[in-house]
This record gives structure tokens, C-alpha cells and sequence, in this order.
């Protein structure tokens, strides 16, 4: 979802609100733990753990909205706009629950993948793609964005319409905006969706989605889509909630496109390291072109030069044990839908299997397990007390982490592949 801020707690249902008769996919969320602190979703930290209760109620909804009411008028949104939709919003405690418990989502990058891009999803994504190829095709040439790119973000947003989230946003955004964990986050997104009803795009009913308010069939936060989508049907409105998809899928390319998507450019490339390899090279911030890295011993599967690109990146998303990837500009861009690693890998994936390529190659290391929220506090917390700061002790396995890991793993003698394992946290413990 687009700078989503509930991209962990939605599952994707496979049926009903029209969805197109494709096989059903596995009833599971799509949506990983978000990889860097970048991300909207933010883990408790220590002080935090134990999760706090609601502590709202209709009453306090109800007084709260009377004091939103000028601040939102003073924004332009029209008093009988404004009345309309929120006299009768309701508190929900359900989406105060699933905001409290979104760090404790845990999973390894394999078993997400087999969900992600499994044979049934890669099917359906085929026709889906089928079904609005000449849609997907007139977007794709108008944004330089793939029509398998587009295709992906689609299936693994909302399983390819089959499940655009049933929640009222009102009553979602209002129950957020009136908490007070992120009120000021909350409160925009609900006047932006005030604005969506005010310009006439969809009414308070259709205006539905996941429990933090992402909508439609790829998922836009109200800010996201009055800065991003489109009406590609030209019938006035820019409905992204409705059976016809052309829309959000035009929505999605034009965001892409935006972030500076490169026309051509693949996501990543599944690369062979050499023995003996720097694993300090595997990077973010170390770029260089295919090229160079293949001067490196750093090659595709086939043993050839990766094909150039641009300049490239290296991403080891499970360590030295796992498979390795060469990745280039365009995850990033698609890093701005959401920014877990897990997530990126899994859109590019599909749309690679959506368009014939074959599953990613090399083996992952199965016998590992996420870490637990716990876990990584006790992570973080050993690896400070070793004297390799993380700077911040929130459960986060963000670059901070990844540079302590690091320099144990260096310290220690073993492959600096800044992979924060079950072997690593128990190695610390042993210490």
C-alpha cells in the first residue's frame, strides 16, 4: 500500500465486492514488517511493550469530532460535507486493538515469499493480466511503468480485487485521528478523505478499506491518492474502489512513475557471489555498475555479466545463507509503496513469474526463524551492552542494527553479512 501506515494487520480475503473469478489465493497478509525506520509503521519500544489498552470511548469520539469540526472548515472542507459524513462515525475499538499490536508481526522472507508469489497468485496474476491486458498496456505505455509491475502491486494489494478492505475509513481515520498515538498523522488523512467525498470521486458508503484507511484495489491512503490518482476512465470520477480497476491501476503506475521508475530497468537480478566475497560490499550504499561487479566474481546464475542497468546495489535479504540479489534504482521507487525488503522482492518476483520468469533459484536458510519482538529488544539490547551500539533499542532491524551486527560479525570472525538470526541472538547470549 502506498506509504501505508497499517501494511502488516490486513488480510487478503479471497472473495465477494465483485471480484473477478479467479482461483483463490491463500488467505494470508501479504504485507511484511517494514524493513527500515523509514517506514509509517512503528514498532514499541521498550517502555512500550506492554500494549496499552483503549482508553477512548463514543463519548470522547463524539466531543472530539465537535472540536475537529472548525479546524477542518478553515481547511475548506464544506460544513454540510463535513456533518454528513462524521455525525454518525463510530469508535471503533477493533482498530485501536490492531494499531497496538502491529510489532509483534513476525516472518521469515521465505515463507512470505511462498505466499507472496505462490503458483496460485503467479495464475490469477496471469489472468488478471489477461483480462485488462489492453488497460494494462495503454498504462504502460503512457507511463513507462510494466504492465506485470502494475500487475504485482494489484495482487499483492487487494489479491487482484477480491479483497479492497470492508472497513468504513471514516470510522477507521476518525477512531486513529481521536486516538492520541498519531493523532496529527490521522487527522490529515481524514480530512484528505473529507476532500475525496467533497470533490465527488465516491460517497461515505463505498468509501471503505483496510482498518488504518488504505483503500481501493491497490490500497492509496487518502493523501496518496489526492496527490496521485487519476480518472483513467474519464467518467469524472477517480474511483479506486469500484469493480473496474483501470483506475487504481492507472493510480499506481502514475505514483511509480512519480518516484522516477525507470522504463526497462528490472527490480533486482538473482546473482551467484564468489567464494571467498566481501560480504561488507552487500550494501546499500555501495553501488557500482554490473560490470564492475562482475570484475568482482559477481554474476548472474548463468555465470555471465549482469546485463547494465545502472548502477547496482547488492541485497542479501537472508545473509551469506540465502539468495543473493543484484538490485537497481527501481526498488527503491517501488520501496516508496511500501519499504520492507520482503515486500519489494515479493512485487518484483510476481511480476518476473507473471511474465514467464521462473522461481528465484537459490536456497533460503529454512531452518532459521524471525525473530520475535522480544527477541530483537534482547538483540539490540546484547549487542549495546558488547559495546556494538545500536543507538536505539525498538525492535527495529534497520540499518542501525544491521551496522552493529556487523561489527561483531566482524569482531567475531565470522561473515559480516549483517543478518540478525536466531544464531547470532544466540551467540550473543552466550557471551
Amino acid at each position: 500500500m502506498i506509504r501505508h501506515y497499517a501494511m502488516i494487520s490486513s488480510i487478503l480475503a479471497t472473495a465477494g465486492m465483485g471480484a473477478p473469478a479467479f482461483g483463490s489465493g491463500p488467505a494470508e497478509s501479504t504485507r511484511p514488517a517494514p524493513r527500515t525506520s523509514q517506514a509509517v509503521v512503528v514498532s514499541a519500544t521498550p517502555a512500550e511493550q506492554a500494549t496499552p489498552e483503549a482508553t477512548g470511548d463514543e463519548a470522547g469520539l463524539r466531543a472530539w469530532v465537535s472540536e475537529l469540526r472548525p479546524r477542518a472548515l478553515q481547511q475548506g472542507i464544506d460544513p454540510d460535507v463535513f456533518d454528513r459524513a462524521l455525525d454518525t462515525v463510530l469508535y471503533d475499538t477493533e482498530v485501536i486493538r490492531r494499531d497496538r499490536n502491529q510489532s509483534e508481526f513476525t516472518k521469515t522472507i521465505w515463507d512470505y515469499l511462498d505466499t507472496a508469489t505462490s503458483d496460485l497468485r503467479v495464475q490469477n496474476g496471469q489472468k488478471a493480466l489477461a483480462q485488462w491486458e489492453r488497460t494494462l498496456e495503454d498504462i504502460e505505455i503512457k507511463y513507462g511503468v510494466e504492465k506485470e509491475i502494475v500487475t504485482a502491486i494489484w495482487g499483492l494489494e487487494s489479491a487482484y480485487g477480491s479483497f479492497r478492505g470492508g472497513d468504513s475509513v471514516l470510522n477507521s481515520l476518525a477512531t486513529l485521528a481521536y486516538d492520541a498515538r498519531r493523532a496529527e498523522f490521522f487527522e490529515g488523512e481524514l480530512l484528505d478523505a473529507l476532500r475525496i467525498l467533497q470533490a465527488g470521486d465516491t460517497d461515505a458508503e463505498q468509501l471503505r478499506g483496510s482498518w488504518a484507511g488504505a483503500m481501493g484495489h491497490t490500497q492509496f491512503m487518502p493523501s496518496s491518492f489526492h496527490a496521485h490518482a487519476v480518472d483513467w476512465d474519464g467518467d469524472g470520477r477517480r474511483d479506486i474502489w469500484g469493480d473496474n480497476p483501470s483506475d487504481a491501476l492507472a493510480s499506481t503506475a502514475a505514483y511509480l512513475k512519480h518516484f522516477g521508475w525507470t522504463t526497462g530497468q528490472p527490480w533486482g537480478v538473482e546473482v551467484a557471489l564468489p567464494e571467498g566475497f566481501d560480504y561488507l560490499l552487500a550494501d546499500r550504499e555501495v553501488t557500482k555498475t554490473p560490470a564492475e561487479w562482475a570484475q568482482l566474481g559477481v554474476t548472474a546464475l548463468s555465470g555471465d555479466a549482469v546485463a547494465d542497468h545502472g548502477p547496482a546495489s547488492i541485497l542479501l535479504p537472508a545473509g551469506a545463507q540465502g539468495a543473493a540479489f543484484m538490485i537497481f534504482p527501481n526498488f527503491a521507487v517501488i520501496e516508496r509503496y511500501n519499504t520492507a525488503d520482503a515486500y519489494v522482492i515479493g512485487v518484483g518476483h510476481l511480476a518476473d513469474r507473471i511474465g514467464g520468469a521462473g522461481e528465484i533459484k537459490q536456497e533460503w536458510p529454512r531452518e532459521d526463524r524471525a525473530l520475535s519482538f522480544d527477541e530483537r529488544i534482547e538483540l539490540q539490547t546484547l549487542l549495546t551492552k558488547a559495546g556494538f551500539d545500536t543507538q536505539k533499542i525498538d525492535a527495529k532491524i534497520g540499518p542501525l542494527t544491521v551496522n552493529a551486527v556487523r561489527s561483531y560479525q566482524q569482531a567475531e570472525g565470522i561473515a559480516p553479512d549483517g543478518y540478525a538470526s536466531p544464531r547470532l541472538l544466540a551467540r550473543l547470549r552466550n557471551e
